[in-house]
């Protein structure tokens, strides 16, 4: 196959936040185009969105169920490959069951589903049709997170002893989802998000970049969940302590309602013979501290040394690999393996690099434990995962 990846969606009309977001990354290499969608639980929006990319009106669609089904009996020349799914967390587990059952890759955005429940009966379905899965936990995206995964995993900073990872944002400091914003709507009402709000939504980022820039697992967790805003029905701060199976102990802090932050998220890193400290605001700068040598910044595209930091830049230095990059590579990463797939072919490790359905059920396994933790006052650690 010496193509262009052909993308469906479902999600991202003109009326969402993140389908934009998608589809920027998704076409920023020129391995995929976007052939087809339902952008909408409103067929007016879905067509209207369609239009205004450009789309053949037969090729958008007024439900996923009927863009699964007429996709599939296209000519294979024709129909898509595979379909994204930007839809808030309570309709990601049907869509994505359908389109393997139909025979289409799938990228999901995080988290991965409503409950773990559902993650792991979509495990089920992914291993049984062999398709390939990607999910979107973009800041392992960046090239400084690679190098940083890479240089853990080759102990240049000895035995891993602590990890402190944090997201601040300040955007639901107020009771915003009552003035009809529909992103603060959905991601505060336990019936569309989940049982977490602020741990689900950007929680789920903190420990997904401490697993896999470590390559540690958790094991055990103790937590605490707030709500701040009075009446706001799911967390919108929490804090965690946590055990990883090496021994190492860490920290994290996710919180929606530090009035002024952005998206600042931070994670810093110390073995036994020095530390790593990454910043997504200032994503080109890895700094490194040792015990026996003064601290070193490494930048990408000049001082970064590794293959799979290489292999996820894009820039000379000094022009900034951002979010949409970072972005971006998974779903480069997630063509090229597609395309390798296709032709018979072994992908490569790089190719491979990117969060997939185990990731989707670390995540799941850390919001209900962390639910689970936060709201007992009688215990005191929650082993990770038991709560299924």
């Amino acid at each position: 196959m010496n193509r262009k990846l052909r993308m469906g969606m479902v999600g991202g009309g003109t009326d969402a936040f993140i389908g934009a977001i998608h589809r920027l990354a998704a076409l920023m290499d020129n391995q995929i185009e976007l052939v087809c969608g339902c952008f909408s639980v409103n067929p007016k929006i879905s067509k209207e969105s369609g239009k205004l990319y450009f789309l053949p009106e037969e090729r958008v669609y007024d439900t996923y169920q009927e863009m699964f089904e007429k996709e599939a009996q296209l000519p294979e020349g024709e129909r898509m490959d595979f379909v994204s799914i930007v839809t808030p967390n309570f309709v990601h587990f049907d869509p994505a069951v359908m389109a393997l059952d139909h025979g289409f890759n799938v990228v999901l955005d995080k988290p991965i589903t409503f409950t773990l429940e559902e993650a792991l009966k979509l495990k089920e379905k992914i291993d049984e049709t062999g398709l390939t899965f990607a999910l979107t936990h973009t800041y392992s995206g960046y090239p400084a997170v690679k190098q940083a995964k890479q240089m853990i995993a080759e102990g240049r900073f000895g035995k891993i002893r602590k990890v402190f990872v944090e997201y601040p944002q300040g955007w639901l400091s107020s009771k915003l989802e009552d003035t009809g914003n529909p992103q603060a709507s959905w991601r505060t009402d336990p019936k569309k998000s989940g049982k977490a709000g602020c741990m689900g939504d950007i929680g789920t980022h903190a420990h997904h970049l401490a697993e896999y820039i470590t390559g540690l697992k958790v094991t055990e967790i103790c937590a605490t969940l707030n709500v701040f805003v009075p009446n706001r029905l799911l967390d919108d701060d929490g804090a965690a302590f946590m055990r990883f199976d090496n021994g190492a102990q860490g920290v994290l802090m996710a919180t929606q309602i530090a009035a002024g932050e952005e998206n600042a998220i931070r994670i810093r890193v110390y073995g036994d013979k020095g530390g790593l400290d990454w910043e997504q605001m200032e994503p080109n700068s890895l700094k490194l501290k040792w015990t026996d040598k003064p601290m070193q910044i490494m930048r990408v595209g000049t001082s970064m040394d590794t293959a799979i930091a290489a292999h996820n830049t894009r820039t000379p230095g000094g022009h900034p690999e951002g979010y949409l990059e970072a972005f971006a590579n998974i779903y480069r990463n997630f063509a090229l393996t597609v395309s390798a797939k296709a032709n018979g072919e072994e992908p490569t490790a790089e190719m491979l690099d990117f969060p997939g359905v185990e990731d989707g059920i670390r995540g799941m396994q850390f919001i209900d434990t962390v639910v689970s933790a936060g709201y007992n006052n009688e215990v005191k650690w929650v082993k990770f995962g038991d709560i299924i």
